[in-house]
């Protein structure tokens, strides 16, 4: 991983074999981020992605184990209980050139990642919502 500040922004570009969340969620902790919205694009070797059910309160998983371009990341870092929380979408582009998408779970770089994290001022926690069993922005 390596980075840079552009203002605001941190510019992050992600090797071969790195993992999109724990990479963001390391630079968060570094820097010390507590607030921030997160755009990318990239080419992942192997991803999760799931779409939440509210009936069951799971997530519906499936797994990527194939090559595809990340055409669209999108999140945000806050905190929760005092630790870093990364909450990311992704839209994949698979090599028939189907996308699917949902919540990123996982994200292994098989080429690279291009990441914007753009830190906001102050923080943003989290509390659990018993309704919906998510864990949402407390404002």
């Amino acid at each position: 991983m390596e980075y840079a500040w552009r203002g605001d922004t941190a510019v992050l570009r992600l090797e071969i074999g790195e993992d999109i969340i724990e990479s963001v969620s390391a630079l968060c902790k570094k820097e010390k981020i507590e607030a921030a919205y997160i755009t990318g694009i990239g080419a992942l070797r192997y991803a999760a992605v799931g779409v939440y059910n509210m009936a069951t309160g799971v997530y519906n998983e499936r797994l990527y184990d194939e090559f595809c371009e990340v055409t669209g990341l999108c999140g945000n870092a806050s905190t929760m209980d005092g630790e870093t929380y990364i909450h990311l979408h992704a839209s994949l582009a698979r090599q028939d050139t189907s996308v699917v998408g949902g919540h990123l779970k996982k994200g292994v770089v098989g080429a690279t990642a291009e990441i914007f994290i753009t830190r906001l001022p102050g923080k943003i926690e989290r509390v659990h919502d018993e309704e919906s069993g998510l864990n949402i922005f407390a404002l």
